[in-house]
C-alpha cells in the first residue's frame, strides 16, 4: 500500500526559490516572519517541515500567498 508523503526537501527548496526571488536573506526573512533563522535554514535545507503557521508567517513576509507556495510545492512533487 502506497502512503504519500510530503518530501521536506522539496517543501525547502520551494521556499528558498521564492526567498532568492524576492531578493532576500535567510536573516531578513526569518526576521519579517518572526522565526528563528537557524529554524528557516532547516525549513530551507528540509531538515524540518513548517508548520502551517510558519508556512502561513513566511508566505506573509514575502507577501506571496501561502496557496501560492503549496502549488509550486505539489508542482515539485
Amino acid at each position: 500500500m502506497f502512503i504519500p508523503t510530503l518530501d521536506s526537501k522539496i517543501v525547502g527548496e520551494v521556499i528558498a526559490e521564492f526567498r532568492k526571488k524576492k531578493g532576500i536573506s535567510q536573516e531578513v526573512l526569518s526576521g519579517l516572519a518572526d522565526i528563528g533563522r537557524t529554524h528557516l535554514s532547516a525549513i530551507e535545507r528540509g531538515e524540518r517541515k513548517p508548520t502551517l503557521e510558519t508556512l502561513y508567517r513566511i508566505a506573509t513576509a514575502m507577501d506571496v500567498k501561502m496557496s501560492d507556495i503549496v502549488a509550486e510545492i505539489e508542482k515539485h512533487l
